[in-house]
């Protein structure tokens, strides 16, 4: 098993109003997951998604659907 780090980064589409996620990608493949967290609180909690749930989500605000 690796002991990969995250790698975070924050999408170039955010700007600088402080309503912003990082995501790390880099653990997608290797470990099934992709933590999200607040980039103004990194030492904060994350949330994991399953590389599939993430897609899902990011596809879905893409497409301009919201959920009520």
């Amino acid at each position: 098993m690796t002991t990969e780090s995250p790698r975070w980064f924050k999408s170039s589409y955010s700007g600088n109003g402080g309503q912003c996620i990082e995501i790390a990608a880099n653990l997608a493949a290797p470990h099934g997951t992709v933590p999200v967290r607040d980039s103004k609180n990194t030492d904060g909690p994350t949330l994991s998604f399953t590389p599939t749930a993430w897609n899902t989500f990011v596809a879905a605000v893409k497409d301009g659907l919201t959920v009520a």
